[in-house]
């Protein structure tokens, strides 16, 4: 049974991802919402893009601490032994419910961005030999491609191989969150997806601010 503690955990969670800090500081900064401009999406890579690199950064940072921070909120939970299944089910619930309050976040009527940034600190918090592996295997394709999306999609499919084959991770509830995780960012992608199939899709080019308009 699921105690009301770890439920509100769960909500707090949610609550944590839900912060839209792209929004927020595109309104109090610049005066614009980001969803109005480039991607449509509340996240990192369309501040980058709309905004520049004085609001992608710190953007990006805040999104990769909020998934960092929501998984940790696990340490206010029922004491369970660290690395036990009920403590990793618990991290992974936690993660599950940042992750949802991005894309879906309370405070930015439930329109937010696709989670690369906020799944990246869920990943270093549950598992940080995976994670480091997703955000090398991230980088490569970056350098090598100049997309960001291919690069999202690459690490994504990189993790559950990770954690499956390379670290044989026994616990069924982590193989499982992988392997969501990894369609979660196929299907959230899938716009880019079709753009990168027509060879329409944007390169890296995105650090320099666009003029909007």
């Amino acid at each position: 049974m699921i105690s009301f503690t770890n439920l509100s955990l769960v909500l707090l969670a949610y609550m944590m991802g839900s912060i839209p800090s792209a929004v927020w500081i595109g309104k109090m900064l610049y005066g614009i919402d980001v969803r109005d401009y480039g991607s449509g999406n509340a996240g990192a890579t369309n501040t980058f893009r709309v905004l520049g690199k004085k609001a992608g950064l710190p953007v990006l940072i805040l999104d990769i601490l909020k998934g960092f921070l929501a998984v940790k909120l696990v340490w206010l939970g029922v004491k369970y032994l660290p690395d036990s299944q009920q403590f990793i089910n618990l991290e992974l619930s936690l993660g599950l419910a940042a992750l949802m309050g991005h894309i879906f976040p309370l405070f930015a009527g439930f329109r937010g961005g696709k989670g690369v940034a906020t799944l990246l600190g869920i990943l270093c918090a549950v598992h940080i030999g995976a994670a480091l592996i997703c955000i090398g295997v991230f980088m490569v394709t970056l350098m090598l491609s100049q997309y960001v999306s291919l690069s999202s999609m690459m690490a994504a499919l990189t993790f559950p191989i990770s954690i499956m084959f390379i670290y044989h991770e026994t616990v069924q509830g982590l193989n499982i969150f992988a392997i969501f995780v990894c369609v979660l960012v196929l299907i959230t992608h899938q716009k880019n997806i079709e753009r990168l199939l027509r060879g329409e899709e944007g390169k890296v080019g995105f650090l320099q601010r666009r003029k909007m308009g």
